[in-house]
């Protein structure tokens, strides 16, 4: 087959996006848009937050695949979203699976970005955004986790590539910047001591609100001795931690998301 006729081949697509408003003490839906491959579902809550869980239909992502999603908070509201499942990455025979998150979080507004992993298998190709705009009284927990592969498997991503770029904006002002690019011989270069040192499990959290300095010292005790680190400044906690394998990764990462997340728990679809 032809690269012409690769590229003409039908590939997954989704844009889903949700806008909250505040009524009556709740977060309820001003707006829901699913078009593609792309699903958002609302579990039943008995509080003020609203819960959204989105779902990819096609099952996961290979090259030429492209999903977006959009999450509005209006003032007052308080949204949670995550995902239905891990979303797994599979061999891409030419391009990049492109998943683009867009967040606006209104005045005194709280938004938990909150997916579960991004499993990568070899040959994998992923090109993920994430844009956030917060206004200056809004609140924002965000966390991304990737698995190279599957250890419990026998799997492993030695080749490939992965891009993740976030940009965190409050007020119009740029807060955070991240860049993320590893491709190529993977493997070789997760090995070194100064990315990964060989684990195949990380992942990052942010937490953008007026408790990063309450919170700092509560997440490094949720840490302990894990192969992780916290640190805060100008009202923003950043922590990064890596793990053997990913249930090793999930261990660690569900107290960290529960501290920056007032001592609520994660999501119902991210128990171990």
């Amino acid at each position: 087959m032809t690269a012409l006729a690769k590229r003409l081949e039908q590939r997954a697509w989704g844009r889903g996006a949700i806008v909250a408003k505040a009524l009556d003490g709740r977060s309820r839906i001003a707006e829901l848009y699913q078009e593609g491959a792309a699903k958002i579902r609302l579990p039943k809550t008995f509080t003020e937050e609203m819960e959204a869980v989105i779902i990819n239909t096609a099952g996961g992502l290979t090259g030429g695949d492209r999903m977006e999603w959009s999450v509005t908070a209006g003032a007052g509201t308080f949204v949670t979203a995550t995902t239905q499942a891990c979303e797994k990455i599979y061999k891409a025979s030419f391009g990049t699976a492109e998943v683009t998150t867009r967040i606006l979080a209104g005045a005194g507004s709280r938004v938990h970005w909150l997916p579960q992993e991004s499993i990568l298998f070899d040959n994998a190709s992923l090109t993920r955004r994430l844009e956030v705009d917060l206004d200056e009284t809004a609140e924002f927990v965000g966390v991304e986790a990737v698995l190279l592969g599957r250890k419990a498997m026998g799997e492993a991503m030695l080749q490939g590539t992965v891009r993740d770029r976030w940009r965190v904006r409050r007020a119009g002002r740029l807060i955070h910047a991240e860049e993320l690019r590893l491709q190529g011989d993977v493997a070789g270069l997760t090995a070194l001591a100064p990315v990964l040192g060989g684990q195949v499990a990380f992942a990052t959290l942010i937490y953008a609100g007026p408790l990063s300095e309450v919170y700092l010292p509560r997440v490094r005790t949720a840490l302990g001795a894990a192969q992780a680190g916290a640190s805060q400044w100008n009202d923003k906690l950043i922590v990064r931690m890596t793990a053997a394998d990913g249930f090793e990764l999930r261990k660690k990462l569900i107290p960290v998301i529960s501290v920056l997340r007032g001592g609520a728990s994660v999501p119902k679809v991210w128990n171990l």
